[in-house]
């Protein structure tokens, strides 16, 4: 059984260029501070996007709330249930 009841790391998302914060709850559900920004992009976010995209040479798009990025971190936690949930996996004094 998991002794934590949220759980969070930061990463850098080649989807969307630039970090964002992935959650994962006790209960399994998830979250992405990238998808809250862009997974419908206002109108600042969404030329924040295109201009980061022109400028990459490449297409810019939130995969959604069940990303690779964000199942991978769900898996590799739930998999991990006896250690901290870093993601390098094991105790590492949390």
């Amino acid at each position: 059984m998991v002794d934590w009841q949220i759980t969070a790391t930061t990463i850098y998302c080649d989807a969307v260029a630039d970090e964002v914060t992935l959650m994962v709850h006790k209960s399994g559900g998830t979250r992405c501070t990238g998808y809250t920004k862009y997974g419908q992009p206002n109108a600042d976010a969404a030329a924040c996007l295109k201009k980061k995209a022109a400028s990459l040479g490449k297409e810019l798009a939130c995969e959604g709330p069940v990303c690779s990025r964000v199942s991978a971190y769900r898996t590799h936690l739930l998999a991990n249930q006896g250690g901290c949930g870093c993601p390098g996996g094991g105790d590492c004094g949390h």
